[in-house]
């Protein structure tokens, strides 16, 4: 899992503006908790689902096997 910190910016409607390393990214307000405010420092961690990765290659896999037969 990656870990990387960032500071909320600012609030665009439905988007949180997050500053990371110096560029600003708008992300999805549903995924922060509800009292998050402006200046608040917050960890942001992703972590690859292999499983659903290779789920998703298998159905694309077939789609296609069954497009060009």
């Amino acid at each position: 899992m990656k870990t990387t910190k960032g500071i909320i910016d600012r609030f665009e409607e439905s988007m949180v503006v997050v500053e990371i390393e110096g560029q600003t990214y708008d992300l999805p307000r549903a995924i922060f908790q509800a009292d998050v405010q402006v200046g608040q420092v917050i960890h942001i961690s992703t972590e690859v689902d292999q499983a659903e990765t290779e789920a998703r290659e298998k159905g694309a896999t077939d789609l296609m096997d069954d497009l060009f037969e």
